[in-house]
């Protein structure tokens, strides 16, 4: 029995080992291919770990020539707006989800959730129509479509933090006179703060990578955020990958450091509403 589960320890070792290098293998990959010179980043040298001539020149394109900052600059904007609007909104909708008690509140979460279930490539058609009539094209406005994609997923973990705070510590304020507004960003706010936290990063780094909106609704350049600008990296016959690479690394660091910094408040945010005491 010993000698079997040792064996399936293995196995479950290899399994992780396997799939932990299927997940980092591609970064270190863009990682290394940042530092190639175009010349190295195909034919015989394609496969090689080091570059023959390492260079910084791809780094240098991307910061001074292609302007990547100024879309690093547009991400900022956009996704810290969406997130601080979509906080907001998510967390009045669900606390009156949470708290009130009406018919049909099980179809009411149910279609929250059908509305971030719905392709991207239905709704852009009527959002880019609407912007167009409503003169609000190529501009910081396309933060609002944002919410067909991080409102439903934000409104859920929320609900569910919620719904773990006793509600005898609303009824003792009530009692108190407090009323429902102070009641809930005084008391039940502050108690679900690391749900409203890991929520604010979900759809902060959701903002950040979105790329279809502001593509169709952003033609100017002024205003593309960095996905957007990453896939212009491009002359007519061939896509300069160094570029790509060195782009990627450099507009990976901001969500990164966030991750870094908060993981823990990130971990108890998603795992404290998860248990019924």
């Amino acid at each position: 029995m010993t000698k079997s589960k040792h064996q399936w320890n293995i196995l479950v070792g290899a399994l992780i080992l396997v799939f932990l290098f299927g997940m980092i293998f591609p970064f270190f990959w863009i990682l290394i291919t940042s530092f190639k010179p175009d010349g190295e980043v195909f034919g015989n040298g394609a496969f090689r770990i080091f570059a023959q001539h390492p260079t910084l020149h791809a780094y240098y394109e991307v910061l001074f020539n292609k302007d990547i900052l100024v879309s690093v600059k547009n991400s900022f904007i956009v996704a810290t707006t969406t997130t601080v609007y979509i906080i907001v909104i998510a967390t009045l909708a669900a606390y009156a989800i949470s708290r009130f008690h009406f018919w049909g509140k099980n179809l009411l979460l149910g279609l929250i959730l059908a509305v971030s279930m719905f392709p991207q490539m239905i709704v852009v058609g009527p959002v880019y129509n609407m912007f167009l009539h409503l003169h609000l094209t190529n501009s910081y406005a396309v933060v609002l479509p944002y919410s067909t994609i991080t409102l439903p997923i934000a409104v859920w973990i929320l609900v569910t933090h919620f719904n773990e705070i006793p509600l005898a510590l609303e009824e003792s304020a009530k009692i108190d006179g407090a009323t429902p507004i102070q009641i809930l960003y005084k008391i039940v706010f502050p108690l679900a703060a690391p749900g409203v936290f890991t929520t604010a990063i979900i759809v902060f780094i959701a903002a950040w990578n979105e790329f279809l909106l502001t593509i169709t609704l952003n033609s100017d350049a002024d205003y593309h955020t960095v996905p957007v600008a990453i896939s212009f990296l491009r002359t007519q016959f061939q896509i300069l990958w160094s570029e790509v690479s060195a782009a990627t690394i450099i507009v990976t660091i901001p969500t990164l450091i966030i991750v870094l910094l908060f993981q823990k408040k990130i971990v108890s945010g998603l795992t404290s509403g998860g248990v019924k005491e």
